[in-house]
């Protein structure tokens, strides 16, 4: 069962599974009440995967009131959920708790440099507070957890205007469009293709020699200037763009990179997609994507480094 409020998702990517006599959708918000289709099933579930929250920052601080709220009630609807049901329950968390940080690589006891009062707080507080609540749902064996902290995901089925920088280089260099870097494009960032990611939250959820207390970093640990992917974005379309730098978005953060140490040896995972194939099965996404007919008039570009 899916249940979504489509706020950033796009109804296209449930197409596959649409028709399939165990697959159901519920378009709802989990800030609100869950529906009845829910709760009257509640103990027919076993596994809660909570991914919602919009995650790019032009989304997330479009209405960041509804951002918290995501993070805060709806993980506690969904704990109270796997409370009630005995369903094992992961939350996918962010390398965003770490804020700007202070400590290179980033392991998972660190416990990071945020802005609690800036404009990315919503989301940055928002995921911390989420994480809270869920261990202490787990101490208190209320239910049994799982955080995942997910460091920039990239992939097919991105919004076209999704605002995060994979998407953005890609679609203004097919679109022909001049390229943006916000800051001078040395900052860092591990960029995990999707399948790799997903691959790791179902061996997160269904790893049973783990007692969940503790959070796991998920994501790839080859690092590189935001510069050096717009060289690789150029090179796999084969684009010539004019590149314009602009200044930097308040608390973007400079350095980004897992250590992944901990989900290597509790998980026996770490990603085999490397980036360029990864970019260039994206690459051809979004080409295909714009080539059905989305106007480039129509479509905005809100740049940002994540």
């Amino acid at each position: 069962m899916c249940l979504d409020n489509l706020q950033t998702a796009r109804p296209s990517n449930l197409g596959d599974l649409e028709g399939h006599p165990r697959f159901e959708f519920v378009e709802a918000d989990v800030t609100h009440p869950l529906p009845p289709s829910i709760t009257a099933r509640a103990r027919r579930f076993t596994r809660i995967y909570n991914l919602a929250c919009a995650a790019s920052p032009p989304q997330y601080q479009v209405d960041p009131e509804h951002t918290m709220l995501t993070c805060v009630v709806g993980t506690d609807q969904l704990l109270r959920l796997a409370e009630l049901s005995g369903a094992r329950f992961l939350l996918t968390s962010t390398s965003e708790v770490y804020g700007d940080p202070e400590e290179h690589p980033q392991r998972e006891d660190y416990r990071g440099l945020v802005n609690c009062t800036g404009p990315r707080a919503c989301y940055d507080e928002g995921k911390r507070a989420a994480e809270a609540m869920t261990f202490d749902f787990g101490r208190l064996d209320r239910a049994e957890v799982r955080v995942a902290r997910l460091f920039n995901t990239y992939g097919p089925h991105m919004h076209l205007d999704d605002g995060r920088v994979v998407s953005n280089l890609i679609c203004q260099a097919l679109l022909g469009k001049e390229i943006t870097i916000y800051g001078d494009g040395n900052q860092t960032r591990s960029f995990c293709y999707v399948a790799d990611t997903v691959e790791a939250l179902i061996r997160l959820m269904e790893c049973e020699d783990f007692d969940g207390m503790e959070p796991i970093n998920i994501g790839n640990p080859d690092e590189m200037t935001v510069n050096e992917l717009l060289e690789q974005v150029i090179a796999i379309t084969r684009v010539n763009p004019r590149v314009e730098y602009h200044p930097l978005p308040v608390d973007d953060p400079r350095r980004r990179r897992p250590d992944i140490t901990r989900a290597r040896s509790l998980l026996g995972w770490e990603p085999r997609v490397d980036l360029r194939t990864g970019l260039v099965s994206t690459c051809a996404w979004f080409a295909e994507e714009l080539a059905q007919g989305t106007p480039s008039e129509e479509l905005e570009l809100t740049c940002a480094a994540e």
